[in-house]
């Protein structure tokens, strides 16, 4: 797997675009981690409902790519320190997917790190509400995806919807993990 992985880094690969925007989109850097060992998973979290953006959405530990980020992989490192008390030490940083332009007005760069079981993690306040994790199972399971449609800013919209027993795993995150899926079975991706 960690092969495979090595080879999937994307930089320069097109964007994915949900929406056109009238502004340049903001950079921006999330963390996919994905956890080794018997029952590997891709861990998420699920964002407060007091957040002025995303709001009780499932995301990626991640945000907006500061000045003194070096790097989207540094700023990513970052987000995740902060969100979820991730050592950036214990990540090891596996390559990119492509850039995923949002509605919301956002340029996304999705960084693979892998980590090993049983770290400890902790939310954090006000921004975190849970940590959990998605079975690479589910993910590498080609039925899985399914395509959901929403009125949304005076037009019909579609996304990706994943499977998860207590989480609601759509847009942005759920369009990331569909496109690692896809890279991990050596799909072409959409």
């Amino acid at each position: 797997m960690r092969a495979r992985l090595a080879a999937l880094d994307l930089r320069g690969g097109p964007a994915r675009e949900l929406l056109p925007l009238s502004e340049p989109p903001i950079a921006a850097a999330v963390l996919i981690p994905l956890v080794l060992g018997h029952e590997p998973a891709i861990i998420l979290t699920k964002r407060t409902a007091t957040l002025a953006r995303h709001a009780g959405q499932v995301s990626f530990p991640g945000g907006r790519i500061d000045p003194g980020d070096v790097s989207a992989e540094a700023a990513a490192l970052r987000e995740a320190a902060e969100e979820i008390a991730l050592d950036p030490a214990r990540v090891q940083l596996a390559g990119r997917l492509y850039d995923h332009l949002t509605g919301t007005g956002f340029c996304i760069t999705p960084v693979l790190g892998l980590i090993p079981p049983g770290l400890a993690l902790s939310p954090a306040p006000g921004e975190v509400e849970a940590i959990f994790t998605l079975p690479l199972a589910t993910l590498l399971d080609p039925a899985a995806p399914r395509r959901e449609r929403a009125f949304w800013r005076g037009a019909w919209r579609e996304f990706w919807v994943l499977p998860h027993a207590e989480h609601h795993i759509w847009g942005a995150t759920a369009a990331i993990l569909v496109q690692l899926a896809e890279a991990l079975r050596g799909e072409p991706m959409r």
